[in-house]
């Protein structure tokens, strides 16, 4: 239930990783009973289209891609290959945007995969396939037998990652990996106010057993958000300038605490789903969180601002989240423009 737009003191900063989960559980639903759910890429071009460039760029920049969001844009869009890079990065952007592609695709509309498995075998192998091969064509690794090729489990074992953490020996990852899959065909069951964790988890443990040779790491972020979409969540972007935190979430996975992976899924998926899906499907006068109203001159903070003082009709959730309408927002837009006149 709303409260009414008041005058409070709230408890300041960043709000508890509890928090996050119960306020990542309540926009889920609000998206899923009063917004539709999420829209296909059918029904909203645009979202995607924002989602996946973004994701094409921020995912690779976290293996060391250098291509900057302006060249992956043109790459992408119109099939240039802009600036002088080596070709093996345009490679790896177009592989992980066409794997995202159908990362959405096959996600988003339920008739593609019938509802019954969260993700095949199949499906694991093909998202791989996707992502590796344009750059595998010029530049395979170097140890890779004919056997190894994108979408083939790996017949090497692999040095213990930063921190300790060893991957299994080879022989083991077709056994691992379907445990794996068995574990992933229970998310459906688990409490969404948990959820967060239990998906860190999983995506830990898929680089964990680091079935393939090599990207792993692009495949295991595209398997993650392939498993959030089809649980009608938003995909999570990793941002670059998070690269740290995100590896060293990781490592507390590894060592058996998935609390800050989680924690850090769970405000991706936020942060998506403020930016690109709740501003493109809510009306004008649909009161929503105020991150999906922000704009380049009005950030989340300013509105909170506005709102706490009084001057941006809102009301507060029983979540703590501040909640406007873009009507509204315009009405307090103006009446500044007014103010400073």
């Amino acid at each position: 239930m709303l409260e009414p737009n008041k005058l409070r003191a709230g408890r300041r900063g960043r709000p508890s990783r509890a928090e996050v989960y119960e306020r990542l559980a309540i926009q889920i639903d609000e998206l899923r009973e009063r917004l539709g759910g999420l829209p296909s890429p059918e029904e909203a071009e645009g979202i995607w289209r924002g989602i996946w460039l973004e994701e094409a760029h921020h995912s690779t920049a976290i293996e060391g891609n250098t291509l900057v969001l302006k060249q992956v844009e043109a790459l992408l869009d119109e099939g240039r290959a802009v600036g002088n890079k080596e070709l093996s990065e345009y490679l790896e952007v177009r592989g992980y945007a066409d794997a995202a592609n159908w990362v959405y695709g096959h996600g988003a509309s339920p008739g593609d995969w019938g509802g019954e498995k969260l993700v095949g075998l199949a499906e694991l192998r093909q998202v791989h396939t996707l992502a590796m091969t344009p750059v595998w064509e010029v530049a395979p690794h170097p140890q890779a037998t004919p056997r190894e090729s994108p979408g083939s489990f790996r017949e090497h074992d692999i040095e213990a990652f930063p921190g300790g953490m060893r991957p299994p020996e080879w022989t083991e990852v077709p056994m691992l990996v379907q445990d794996w899959l068995r574990d992933v065909h229970e998310l459906p069951k688990v409490d969404e106010r948990v959820i967060a964790e239990e998906i860190a988890r999983l995506h830990a443990r898929f680089e964990q057993i680091h079935p393939f040779l090599d990207g792993n790491g692009r495949a295991g972020r595209l398997i993650l958000n392939l498993l959030l979409v089809r649980l009608g969540y938003p995909p999570a972007i990793i941002y670059k300038r998070d690269r740290s935190r995100y590896l060293a979430a990781l490592r507390r996975a590894d060592q058996g605490d998935t609390g800050p992976l989680g924690e850090f899924l769970a405000r991706a998926v936020l942060d998506n789903l403020y930016k690109f899906v709740v501003p493109a499907i809510a009306g004008p006068a649909r009161l929503v969180p105020l991150p999906a109203l922000a704009t380049k001159e009005l950030s989340a903070n300013a509105l909170r601002v506005a709102a706490v003082r009084g001057r941006l009709k809102a009301s507060k959730a029983a979540d703590g989240t501040w909640r406007s309408s873009v009507a509204w927002v315009g009405e307090y837009v103006s009446s500044r423009y007014k103010r400073g006149t």
